[in-house]
């Protein structure tokens, strides 16, 4: 979830969710570390991240957990992406089964995950155009169609991997909790009742 502290500073609980070899540890290190490694080892249960950014009317804090990709770590992911306010959904353009991977993930995260929750799809390795297998404009679309956000990312070379955990900190709720309503009466305290409204009205 998302907790708002204060001066508009907010801590995000973000998990990335996709296939093995979409590139979720390589978007995350390149996002957190301005790194990006040719041979990234895959990840193994769940890696944790933090990184702190300055918008115009807050500063977002998003831990960050980058679940594995293996279907045998399936079973531990609601353990991460429960109570996450934001998810980052991976596939790799040049494998049209790692996007089938991430629309069951969308699936599942509509159906257990938070209904609140910030979700974008992103499309990853889009350097590699020339092997592209699953075009930009209809994963637009699905996105559209599922109330996820969209945008095609590289690791490799940087392309809109700031701008996408920037947007999702952008989309955020800035909402204040909600006040207690004042005057509030007793039912079983008649006697109080006057009184109580009188001094809180």
């Amino acid at each position: 979830m998302a907790a708002i502290g204060n001066n508009n500073n907010i801590n995000a609980k973000l998990v990335l969710l996709g296939d093995m070899g979409a590139g979720k540890s390589s978007l995350v290190l390149r996002f957190v570390k301005g790194q990006f490694l040719e041979f990234q080892e895959s990840t193994i249960g769940a890696a944790f991240f933090s990184q702190t950014l300055a918008l115009n009317d807050a500063t977002v804090k998003l831990e960050i957990w980058d679940t594995a990709g293996q279907e045998r770590y399936h079973s531990l992911a609601p353990m991460y992406y429960r109570g996450a306010a934001a998810a980052v959904i991976v596939y790799d353009i040049t494998s049209m089964e790692s996007f089938e991977r991430a629309r069951k993930w969308v699936q599942e995260l509509q159906k257990q995950g938070n209904s609140n929750m910030v979700t974008a799809l992103a499309g990853n390795k889009a350097d590699l155009e020339d092997k592209r297998k699953v075009t930009a404009e209809a994963r637009r679309t699905y996105a559209e169609e599922n109330g996820l956000f969209f945008m095609e990312t590289s690791a490799k070379t940087a392309i809109n991997v700031n701008d996408i955990f920037y947007e999702i900190a952008r989309h955020l709720p800035r909402a204040l909790p909600a006040q207690n309503p004042t005057g509030m009466v007793l039912a079983d305290r008649p006697a109080e009742r006057s009184q109580t409204s009188s001094c809180c009205a």
